[in-house]
């Protein structure tokens, strides 16, 4: 019905719609070079279509007549990183589901389906409720559910007999006595900005003097979210509290929140996660002299960034997939597209608050460039076959702490994406990360 096209070298978005005869133009916009709209598909009526576009007060949500006109504003379209739910045979607008602060929200247009959604998350109460599938006239669900003692468990819902029948658990070994509380909760950075952020304790400890694991997300427009995250859940059973910041430059608490985050790579992006340690150390739960930092992709970043930007914080630091050398990060990205200006590397410029590929500004939050700060062990771990944040760029980082004199070990993962797609290369991290933290932070 319609299709839509990006010049990304122009910036210029625009749909067509199906004619007798070929294609007609039937809405354009203009200046996205980095963040796009997105068709999400058919609007409220099959003559139009549904996209969402990005506005500086947020991602709106607008009605497209196929017949060509002005956009048409949907009044509930205030919510970032939306998701439409069509009809899988019709492919007529249901509803729209989105994620919003700690809470997996939806809101569906179709009355019917909105009553039988209704009763099915009552049926769980204390529980997180997500559709995974239905049938095409919405008679039965399947549903994932999460919550302080369920680790995902998939039903499927019987709407008419009001009946559920537990399908399985995505980890049907923990018991629910090993599963740690999870508390979603904020502090306040030193500039002031509130960051949200999970805070995960250990089972059968007292929350005072406990050693803690700061672990912020990738991305970095990205966030973590609700439910069950095995990365903090291992480390909360081996004794540690776990903070996941939401840092500014996160993704689905404002765009305020997220703009914010805008040329603070290796700054504020950075600060804002030893202010969270800064912040339970002052409340009593966590003893500041007994905290690492691990994280994956920019987390990787962020821990290798944290003995070396940010010192004095942290008493060792595990990375994976990191980047450390941001000019030779851009410029490895310039020259998979033939040296091309492409939105991926606007993207990492946004963030990093670069002008161009060689800013010199761009040294002083490069941890490889940095190396000589650290005063920790530190542990690098990476995937050879990592076609987004490329090997050497942990080997830049372990050659430097090398040549300074530094404590490093380095974990070569061979045929291991970004992703570590592979339960091998999962197990592999695991193995390394949970007894070099044991050892360099004792959990007791």
């Amino acid at each position: 019905v319609a299709i839509s096209r990006w010049d990304a070298e122009r910036g210029r978005w625009w749909i067509s719609a199906r004619r007798d005869v070929g294609l007609a133009q039937i809405w354009t916009s203009e200046d996205h070079m980095i963040d796009t709209p997105t068709l999400l598909g058919y609007g409220r009526t099959p003559d139009t279509v549904l996209i969402s576009i990005p506005e500086e007060s947020g991602d709106r949500l607008y009605e497209i007549p196929l017949a060509g006109g002005e956009p048409r504003r949907l009044s509930f379209g205030d919510v970032g990183e939306v998701g439409a739910i069509h009809h899988p045979r019709t492919g007529r607008l249901l509803g729209f589901q989105f994620t919003k602060d700690n809470e997996f929200e939806y809101v569906f247009l179709d009355e019917p389906v909105a009553r039988a959604w209704a009763s099915t998350v009552a049926g769980f109460p204390g529980r997180r409720v997500r559709m995974v599938s239905a049938t095409p006239e919405f008679a039965r669900l399947i549903v994932k559910t999460e919550g302080q003692a369920d680790t995902g468990t998939y039903h499927v819902i019987d709407v008419a007999a009001g009946t559920a029948t537990r399908l399985g658990s995505e980890y049907p070994n923990i018991p629910a006595s090993a599963i740690a509380e999870v508390r979603f909760t904020s502090y306040t950075a030193a500039d002031g900005m509130t960051i949200p952020a999970y805070l995960t304790l250990p089972p059968g400890r007292d929350p005072r003097d406990l050693p803690l694991i700061v672990m912020p997300h990738g991305g970095p427009q990205a966030r973590d979210e609700p439910g069950f995250d095995y990365w903090s859940q291992l480390l909360a059973s081996r004794g540690y509290a776990v903070l996941q910041p939401q840092f500014r430059g996160s993704l689905g608490f404002g765009t305020a929140h997220l703009q914010a985050g805008y040329g603070e790579w290796g700054r504020k992006m950075q600060t804002d996660l030893s202010d969270g340690v800064r912040w339970l150390a002052s409340e009593g739960v966590i003893d500041p002299a007994r905290v690492c930092i691990f994280g994956w992709s920019y987390g990787g970043y962020a821990a290798m960034a944290g003995p070396t930007i940010d010192p004095g914080v942290y008493r060792c630091a595990a990375a994976g997939a990191g980047v450390s050398d941001l000019p030779r990060m851009l410029a490895w990205e310039r020259e998979q597209t033939g040296g091309r200006d492409t939105p991926t590397v606007r993207y990492w410029k946004r963030f990093m608050g670069a002008e161009r590929i060689n800013d010199g500004s761009l040294n002083a939050v490069s941890p490889a460039r940095m190396a000589q700060n650290a005063n920790v062990p530190i542990l690098l771990i990476h995937g050879r076959d990592d076609s987004v944040v490329p090997y050497e760029q942990t080997e830049y980082f372990a050659d430097a702490l090398r040549r300074a004199g530094k404590d490093v070990e380095v974990i070569e993962l061979e045929n291991e994406d970004h992703w570590l797609s592979r339960a091998s290369g999962r197990l592999a991290v695991f193995n390394a990360l949970v007894p070099f933290l044991e050892q360099h932070n004792p959990p007791r």
